[in-house]
């Protein structure tokens, strides 16, 4: 099973782009997207069902912002939108599928870097880490990935020093992670990449990251403990435009 995660930040403008020709090339058995930036309603049916894949979808209220979507060639049921907290659940940075007995939590992670939303940002990552582990404590399969928004190490950021008080990579988030891994999740790039230095998914489009290669690795797959004998394989597509983040995927097998 191929999966592809990728945050478009604005999928109808990704769609302009290239998205069938990447789809089309890549194949992914399933693909995760992050920041939709619409509703389906402001979409065609090509666009909601490319390739004659199906999909699932989970749109902020507020148009024009957050969202997450997921798609697949395989049949799939969705499990809901949420984690059953409003404040997080109304901006549509869930959807959450489940393949045969694995559970794929496609997730939009908030951005703190405006200061009154690092309150949010912290909150959040805490409740999802106290919703996730009963579920993996009971031996559930389950892959959660998207746009973290969280650099994990130092190795994962251009610049650590410079950047250490910024939002993504503050001691506090870099600690959550630490402890997201520790409840049982595999981050599954590193497993096969422990110290492979520059590969980054995210570049400041203002900044002009891409250039010189100034970038963050804050999008992830993380799986839990008992997918690690069926994982074949991580990577990060960055050779791949289209939006100021890149795709990065997983290979399991076995399942």
């Amino acid at each position: 099973m191929k999966i592809v995660s990728w945050n478009v930040n604005g999928i109808r403008a990704t769609y302009k782009k290239g998205l069938l020709a990447f789809l089309e090339n890549e194949k992914p058995d399933i693909f995760c997207v992050q920041e939709t930036k619409c509703h389906v309603d402001q979409l065609s049916q090509d666009q909601i069902a490319p390739l004659g894949m199906k999909s699932f979808w989970s749109s902020a209220e507020k148009k024009g912002y957050s969202g997450t979507a997921t798609f697949s060639h395989t049949d799939a049921d969705q499990l809901n939108h949420g984690i059953g907290i409003s404040k997080f659940d109304s901006e549509g940075r869930f959807v959450v599928t489940k393949f045969d007995d694995i559970s794929i939590y496609n997730v939009y992670f908030p951005n703190g870097a405006r200061i009154e939303r690092q309150a949010y940002k912290q909150e959040f990552l805490i409740s999802f880490t106290e919703y996730l582990i009963p579920k993996v404590r009971s031996g559930e399969k389950i892959i959660v990935l998207g746009d973290y928004n969280v650099a994990p190490k130092e190795i994962d950021v251009f610049d650590p020093i410079g950047l250490a008080n910024t939002s993504g990579f503050l001691p506090e988030e870099r600690e959550w992670f630490q402890q997201f891994l520790k409840i049982g999740f595999i981050d599954t790039f590193r497993h096969f990449h422990p110290n492979e230095k520059h590969r980054y998914t995210w570049w400041n489009q203002i900044e002009r990251g891409r250039i010189g290669n100034r970038g963050w690795r804050i999008d992830l797959i993380c799986a839990t403990e008992n997918l690690r004998p069926h994982l074949k394989s991580s990577s990060i597509l960055d050779d791949v435009d289209g939006s100021d983040h890149c795709p990065i995927t997983l290979e399991i097998e076995g399942v």
